[in-house]
Parts: structure tokens; C-alpha cells; sequence
């Protein structure tokens, strides 16, 4: 591969200046899911909607239908220009931002939500995450694409931290500018649909390089069926696990347990989004000494049992400690995981396995706010992150059982691969 330019260092050595483009649109989307996650509750709430109608009926319908179109995406990316498929991502994102203000009605918002693509929990478990990891992959070899995918997910944790932070911009216009309140939360939702119009424009700067290679096999699945249908069922435990504590959840959580304001709540995610992007850059130097599956299981056990805590602690000094602590911790397995997917099929499968993986973070995500907007209903005590820490642990000891072995081709050295699952 060409010597990348020097304003491209921040990249590994050798990235193709696709990977640049790329890691522009990961962040321009964390800023607006960053702060669309606080302000979705706190908006559903000036409409006049409850707890279980906003976690359990609008924000559940975000995650199925990004589950659903994610899935559909990854069945059909072999078949047409990846570049295409994200500049239809990105105006449907335009589309998603103008839609919610037109209208207050709570079917309506439902539908927006299910077909739109609002994500509650800030993360990159939606239609242009599976696109754009292949198209990274194709801009990297594999001894630094760990390292690629750690300041792409740090790019998008970092700025999604901003994007928190800039939650509290509608409370501002109110005081300084005798803003609706509403109208400001609305004016942002209109920003959400601009970042997309930008996304869409720099999808349309991407090289033919990032497309798959026109003699190379390229199936929605193929030799690597079975081992991405495993790993699929496996994070479908984890997506199951993390509905119980998106980030609308929590903020709505301390809404109501503490009685915080939503500037306060900015800040407090701004700072744990801080801890969890500079924390995934330790991912790539711990995956090439221990492998990639040892790196997420042991970087996500404790940080559950922090979430676990978190309920349990009298204080709202206390429970933030054990939230820092858990979001410190919490991301370093995104970019383990990311990577070991694509190193563990061939290139031509690439787009469909991050897809099939993908899914189940939406999908099975889905149904734990249904569940917790019930319990939040019920009670204030955090029902919902003490089930999601438990679960995510079961999850952390079968990924370990199931794949410890299972090596990519780069960790031949640290232990012998045994067959695949």
C-alpha cells in the first residue's frame, strides 16, 4: 500500500486516506447519536409520554428497525457499490432528523423510529457500521487493523462524548435566549439531519479502493457461515444484556432516580464517553499480547460488575464513581471485536458477517428496554443495569469457553488455532 501523507498519522502506518473520510463520518454520526440519546427521553417527555412508552415502545422500535435494515444491508452489500448503499444510509438520516419535528403524535413517532435511524445508545450498531468496517478493513493489512479500528472506535466515542455535552445546548438557548424549550430540542433533531446531508456528501469522496475486488467472491455468506452464525448468537446474549442500559435508559434513570438536569447529564456522559474513547486505544497494544478475544473478555468482566454496583451505591457521588469506572472499562472490547470478525472470514464475506454480528445488537437490544421501561415503571432503585451486568457477565465466560482458541491469522504465534466452532 502507498505511504500515506503526514496528515494522515494519526492513521497506522500504510492506511490508504480512505480510512481518513471514514473515520470523519464515524465521528460526524457519534456527535448527533450522542447527544439524540439524551435528548430523545427528555424530548418523549415534553410530549407527555411515560416511561414505558418512550423505553419500551419508541426506543425498543429504533433498535429493531436498525436491526432489521442493518441485517437487510448486509444480505444485499455483495451485490451493489458499498459507497451507494451509505449514501442511501445518510439521507435516510437527513430524512430522520426533519421527520421528528414534524410531528408529535406518538404512532407516527413510533413508525419514524422504527424505520429511521435514531440510536438510543450512541454506539455504532446500525445500518453504516457494518459497510464501513469492511470498507476500513480494505484500507489496512492485518497487522495494523486492530490499531485502525481503535481510532475508529475512538473517533466515534470521543466526539459521541462531545455530542453528550452538547445535550445541554436546548437548556442554554432557554436561559440566555428565552428559547422553548421544545423548540430548541427540535432545532438539534433538524442539526441530526444536517450531519447526515454531510455524511452523505464525504461518502461520496470514497475511492473505487474501498469497494471489494471485482475477482474476488463476494457472498452474503459462504465458508464462514457457521462461524459467523455462532459468534452471531453469542453477542445476541451481549445486544440482549446492553438493552437494559442504553444510554437513553441511563439518562432517563438518573432523570428520575437523582433528579438531574439534563446539562448536568451532558456532562456526566461527556466525561464517561472521555473515559471510554482514550481507554480503546490500549485495545490494539493488549489484542497483539494476548489475542483478541482475551482482550475483550478481560477488559468487559470487571467493567460489568462496576455497572452491577452502580444501583446498589446510596449516593449519586458513589453510583457515578461506579459508572466512570464502568465506562472506563466498558469499550475496549469494540475494536477487539470488531477486528476479530473481519479476520475471522474471507474478504468477500466481509460486509454480510459484520452485518449477521451486527444485528443482534439491535435486534436482541431491542427487547431489554421493553422489559426496563416496565421495571423503571415499578421502581427507580435500577433493576434494569443490575440484569444488564449479570447477563453481560454470562456473556463475557461463553465468548471465552467458545472462542479462546479460535485465533485470526496474526496470533498464530500465541497459541496454536484449534477448528473453528
Amino acid at each position: 500500500m502507498p505511504r500515506p501523507p503526514s496528515a494522515f498519522r494519526f492513521l497506522p502506518p500504510g492506511v490508504l486516506p480512505d480510512a481518513k473520510l471514514l473515520l470523519w463520518t464515524r465521528g460526524l454520526r457519534a456527535f448527533g447519536d450522542g447527544y439524540i440519546s439524551l435528548l430523545l427521553p427528555y424530548y418523549l417527555t415534553l410530549l407527555g409520554f411515560g416511561a414505558l412508552e418512550i423505553v419500551g415502545a419508541i426506543v425498543a422500535a429504533t433498535l429493531l428497525g436498525s436491526g432489521a435494515m442493518t441485517l437487510g444491508i448486509g444480505l444485499i452489500a455483495h451485490r451493489y457499490r458499498q459507497r451507494r448503499l451509505l449514501e442511501i444510509a445518510a439521507a435516510m438520516m437527513l430524512a430522520t432528523g426533519i421527520a421528528f419535528v414534524l410531528t408529535p403524535d406518538f404512532w407516527p413517532l413510533l413508525i419514524i423510529a422504527g424505520v429511521g435511524t435514531i440510536n438510543p445508545s450512541s454506539s455504532d450498531a446500525n445500518v453504516f457500521g457494518p459497510l464501513e468496517h469492511a470498507m476500513l478493513t480494505r484500507t489496512v493489512d492485518a497487522r495494523h487493523r486492530t490499531a485502525l479500528f481503535a481510532r475508529y472506535t475512538l473517533a466515534g466515542a470521543l466526539v459521541g462524548a462531545l455530542g453528550a455535552q452538547a445535550a445541554a445546548l436546548p437548556s442554554l438557548g432557554e436561559h440566555w435566549f428565552a428559547l422553548d424549550l421544545k423548540f430548541a430540542i427540535q432545532i438539534m433533531f433538524v442539526v441530526y439531519g444536517a450531519l447526515g446531508l454531510i455524511c452523505l456528501l464525504l461518502y461520496r469522496g470514497l475511492s473505487p479502493a474501498v469497494e471489494p475486488h471485482v475477482n474476488a467472491p463476494n457472498l452474503p455468506l459462504g465458508k464462514s457461515r457457521r462461524m459467523v452464525y455462532t459468534l452471531a448468537a453469542v453477542f445476541s446474549l451481549d445486544a440482549f444484556a446492553g438493552g437494559f442500559a442504553v444510554q437513553s435508559l441511563l439518562a432517563l434513570w438518573l432523570f428520575e432516580r437523582f433528579h438531574l438536569s439534563i446539562a448536568a447529564t451532558a456532562t456526566i456522559f461527556l466525561w464517561a464517553g472521555i473515559l471510554g474513547a482514550f481507554s480503546q486505544l490500549a485495545a490494539a497494544g493488549l489484542a497483539r499480547r494476548f489475542g483478541l478475544v482475551n482482550t475483550m473478555v478481560f477488559t468487559h468482566l470487571p467493567s460489568n460488575i462496576f455497572l452491577i454496583l452502580v444501583p446498589l451505591m446510596p449516593t449519586l457521588e458513589l453510583a457515578l464513581l461506579f459508572l466512570m469506572l464502568r465506562f472506563a472499562l466498558s469499550q475496549m472490547d469494540v475494536p477487539a471485536r470488531t477486528s476479530y470478525v473481519m479476520a475471522v472470514v474471507t474478504p468477500g464475506e466481509r460486509a454480510a458477517a459484520a452485518s449477521v454480528t451486527a444485528v443482534p445488537r439491535s435486534l436482541a437490544s431491542a427487547v431489554g428496554p421493553m422489559f426496563a421501561g416496565w421495571l423503571l415503571s415499578l421502581s427507580t432503585f435500577g433493576w434494569p443495569l443490575v440484569i444488564c451486568g449479570t447477563l453481560k457477565i454470562v456473556y463475557d465466560l461463553i465468548l471465552l469457553t467458545l472462542f479462546r482458541h479460535v485465533r485470526p491469522p496474526e496470533e498464530a504465534t500465541l497459541i496454536p488455532k484449534e477448528k473453528n466452532p
